[in-house]
Order: structure tokens, then sequence, then C-alpha cells
């Protein structure tokens, strides 16, 4: 048997630490990393317990951003789908973008420490792209622009120049107090006057041109306002929104040097920020923001390098959408992982957490997932205290387990994806769909026409029911590039149950599968609730849409070109 009380801990996996921890080693590189994979095979444990302590000590210095949490947790913390932990306050734009430029501040705050980044390093990066004499004039005062100088207007006067009204913005900007771009006490005690008279020009040249880019933001907000509600896109308005943090990106690329400062950027669940909510009118849109950001990171590793950008995320569309959308099939570094074989998991878990037998009806029932094993784990280790309604029974653990799955993981998952069918039913009313997505013969071509909310519950409930059954017809798993017609990601059913999370969409080999063996049996157990709660008329609809419009999908079971 498994030892009585004995802790989880953190596994390691050498081959993969490897593979990132060698890609984080250069200063600089061309392309950003991906890593990809379903939730709970340990990939924020990876980075976190792993990597990160590594990558921390000098000369290493890394911003550890976490959208999904504010600080970051314990792998057992985090959801299993991709809805919000708070349905209540999903979160912002607004925080999550703090959030960003904030780790990206105290990155750049320790490279002038360092004595890496000097103020002139920041003009040169700020003004490669942007246009700074109004904006410094205004910082500068009106003592930066005497009336003398608007008598020349062919030749510029060397006091309004830009190094000029440089110097005096910084200037100006040394005399006052703040809380990020400062040197705190304890701090370069072993520096001459002068090193630290550098390292202070350096600090208020990053507050200045944060005030810069601040100020120059400010005035495109009634075009921001008027593009939100036009519904149009302009590239020059949504790199505003980026400006800050890809200015700090750019000048810590340049200061980062082998031996001396190596600054690495890890950004977790990066797909929070794509599908955060953004009530401000004159803020871009959530998903121009993430779009506008990457493109920069992907245009300053292919120009010029960047530092080592990782981002980390369990979203099916990074697998493969992500990289239709970017335009190039290896825009990205990929670097997917699916967590433990079986021989692997049983490797680590027999014997120290779980007895032979044990583990085999684990196995069996949930497969090798990392984080689902520990949870099953620590049902097993708190059997004997006498609020648990389950005995130490291995089986009667799990089925507790999956009770817990079903009920507080995919049910509430589940309704919101009828929600998602109900707006695509909206959406075609409205027109919103393009045709091609309705082609003839299409299992969803026909919602209901009237705007009876109702009827549209039904509708996408029989959806759902439909796709769920298809689904469980090819065991739960599907080729999606085995059909050139990729009619399955036209599916608004299949759509939606990627975006809860309770899918995922593999990049290689290119299956769409649950994301573990316990939530596909979640999903059985819901299609077989659905059908008992059906009466006579929803039964007799359900017949007919299997019958004369159901979906199948067991032409995608075969897998084309893999050996």
């Amino acid at each position: 048997m498994a030892a009585g009380g004995r802790p989880w801990r953190v596994i390691p996996r050498p081959v993969l630490e490897t593979v990132l921890h060698n890609h984080a080693l250069r200063p600089r590189v061309p392309q950003p990393l991906l890593f990809h994979g379903p939730r709970g095979v340990g990939k924020s444990t990876l980075l976190f317990h792993r990597l990160l302590p590594r990558w921390s000590d000098p000369p290493h210095a890394t911003a550890f951003v976490d959208f999904l949490h504010p600080t970051p947790s314990s792998p057992a913390a985090a959801p299993w789908s991709l809805l919000p932990a708070d349905p209540a306050s999903p979160p912002s734009l607004h925080d999550l973008r703090l959030r960003l430029e904030t780790a990206l501040e105290g990155l750049a705050r320790a490279a002038v420490l360092c004595g890496a980044v000097g103020s002139k390093d920041v003009l040169a990066a700020l003004s490669r792209n942007h246009g700074l004499s109004t904006a410094l004039s205004r910082l500068s005062g009106p003592s930066a622009t005497p009336s003398s100088a608007a008598s020349v207007p062919a030749r510029r006067s060397s006091a309004t120049s830009v190094p000029a009204l440089w110097s005096r913005a910084v200037l100006a900007t040394v005399r006052r107090d703040d809380t990020v771009f400062s040197i705190g006490e304890g701090e370069a005690t072993n520096c001459s006057m002068e090193e630290r008279a550098y390292m202070q020009e350096a600090m208020a040249a990053l507050r200045v041109a944060k005030e810069v880019l601040g100020m120059q933001e400010g005035w495109r907000k009634d075009s921001i306002r008027e593009m939100n509600r036009t519904g149009r896109f302009s590239r020059s308005l949504a790199n505003s929104a980026t400006d800050w943090p890809c200015l700090l990106l750019d000048v810590l690329s340049g200061a980062a040097e082998e031996e001396f400062f190596q600054p690495k950027l890890v950004l977790n669940n990066v797909d929070v920020l794509r599908k955060a909510i953004c009530k401000d009118e004159t803020m871009v849109p959530a998903a121009m923001y993430h779009d506008s950001f990457i493109w920069r990171v992907i245009a300053l590793g292919a120009n010029e390098q960047c530092l080592p950008v990782i981002m980390s995320t369990s979203d099916g569309y990074y697998s493969s959408q992500a990289f239709v959308d970017f335009g190039f099939p290896n825009i990205f570094i990929s670097r997917e992982t699916f967590g433990w074989t079986a021989q692997e998991a049983k490797l680590h878990m027999v014997s120290e957490f779980f007895s032979e037998q044990e583990w085999k009806v684990v196995d069996e029932v949930l497969g090798p997932n990392p984080r689902q094993l520990s949870e099953i784990y620590m049902l097993k280790q708190k059997a004997n205290n006498p609020e648990v309604l389950h005995d130490r029974n291995i089986e009667e653990i799990i089925d507790t387990y999956l009770a817990h799955l079903q009920v507080s993981v995919v049910n509430p998952a589940m309704e919101n994806a009828l929600k998602m069918l109900q707006k695509f039913a909206s959406d075609v009313r409205e027109g919103k769909v393009p045709e091609n997505r309705l082609s003839f013969g299409a299992p969803w071509r026909h919602p209901p026409r009237d705007d009876n909310p109702d009827l549209s519950y039904k509708w996408a409930k029989i959806q759902l029911m439909d796709f769920i059954q298809s689904f469980v017809n090819t065991e739960f798993g599907l080729n999606y590039l085995a059909d050139d017609s990729l009619e399955i990601l036209d599916d608004p059913a299949a759509v939606a149950m990627m975006e809860v999370g309770l899918l995922y969409q593999q990049r290689e080999p290119s299956f769409m599968r649950p994301i573990t063996c316990g939530i596909e049996r979640c999903l059985a157990r819901w299609l077989a609730q659905q059908r008992l709660q059906l009466n006579i008329q929803e039964m007799l609809a359900f017949f007919w849409q299997r019958l004369i419009r159901g979906r199948s999908y067991r032409h995608l079971m075969k897998e084309i070109g893999y050996k």
C-alpha cells in the first residue's frame, strides 16, 4: 500500500524542463515560445515551481504574469474549464493591463539598478516610433518653448530640439518622488555618486517615457471611442494601448547581455487576456489589445530579436487557429505537452501514492492527468476525517470526485455552451453569420426564426445533445484536419465546447478531444441526464434531429498523415 500521510510533491520532468530552460538561457531570441496543452497537465506548476526559481537568480531576471490569478496559486486552485473563476466579476482588461505593465516596470527597474539601462537608451527606443516634440514641450513647461523659436520656422532652435526637451523633462522629473521608478533605501549602496546619479536619471527617463505615451494615448481617446462605436479597426489606435509595455520590452531587449543581465517575460494563462471584459469606451477591446501586443512582440523578435517571451495557455485556440490568425504556420515556437503517459504516471504514482490495485482503477477511470491524480490523492488522504461523505475505498473516492466534477465544472460549462448556441441563433436571425457557415445540409442551418427564448433554448439544447451524441460515436476523439472542408470548425456546438474549455484542440496530432478522461465521463453522464429529462415532444425533436439532420463525424476518426 502507499505510504499514508505522505504529502503530494512536484515531480520533475527533465526533458521538458531542459527544452524550456535552453530557450530561456539565450539573452535574445527571434520568436516567442508558446507553451500549450490541456488543463491539468502541469504547465503552471512546471513554470512556477521548477523553472522560475532558476530564472530569478542573477544574471537572470523574470517578470512572471499570471492573468488568471493576481498572485500565483497552487494547481488545485486553478479552474478546470476556461470559464471565469468568479462569474460575478470576470477579469477586466484594465486590471490585466496593469498587471502586465507592473511586471515589466519591475523588470525595467532591475535593469536600471544593475546599470544596463540609461536615459539615452530610453530616448533612443522612444524616438524610433513616436514623435516627441509636443508631449515633451508640455512636460518641460512653458520655459521650454521660447517665443524666439517660433520666429525661425525653417530651423529648429537648439532650445526646442528633442534632446534638449528630453533633458529638461528628465531634470524636472528627477525632483519628483515616484513609488516605482526610484532608488529605495538600501539599494545601490555600493555605487559611487556618479553611478547613483546615472541610475536616478534612467529612472526619471522611464517616468518621462510613461507620461509621454500616456499623454499620446489620451489624445486618441475620442478616436478609440469612435472606432468602438463603428466596429472598425485601426492599427495605430490598437498600438497606442500597447505602446508602454512594448517600449519596455524594446528597452529591456536592447539591454540584455549574456552573463550580465538576462531578462525574461512569462505570460501564464494568456488566453484570459484575450477574453477579458472592457467597459471603458475609450479603451481598445481586449482581443485587439491581446493581438496588438503579440504582433509587436513577434515584430520585435523578427526585426531586432527580443528577450525570451514564454506564453502559457490551456486554450485550444493557440494550438492551431492562432497560427492561422497571425499569418504563418511557424510564427511561434510551439511546445505542446499532454502530461504523463500511462506508463510514466504508473512509475511515479505506484507504491508512493497509490497501491498497484488502486492504480488500476484510477488509470482506467481517470487516466494519467497529473492534476486529477493530485486531487484524487488529496481526497484519499482526507478519507479518515469524520466530515467526509466517503470511505477509504478507491471506487467510492472516484465516484465522489466525478460527482464533484459534474456539478462544479461540467454542468456550469454546458450551461454557458447553451448560451453561446442561443447567441449563435440570434446572430443568424440578425444576419451576422456568413452564408458559407450555413451551407446546405448543415445541422445548425435552421435555428428558430422567432425571437422566443424558450424555443431558442430548446433548439440549443438539442444541438448540443446532437453534438455530444456524435462525439460519443467517434469515441471522444476526431481529427479535425482529416477533412479538407474543416466542417467541424464551423460547428457552433464544437466551437462553444472549446470556448468553455471542455474540449481541447491539439496541434500535433490534430485531434479534438475532452481535456481529461474524467471530463469525458462527465460529458457522457450529462448526455444521459438530458435525455432522461426530455418530454415526449422534445424527445421526438431530438430523434428527428438525429435521423434527418444529425451530425456524423465518424469519417474524421482516421489519422491521415500520421504514422
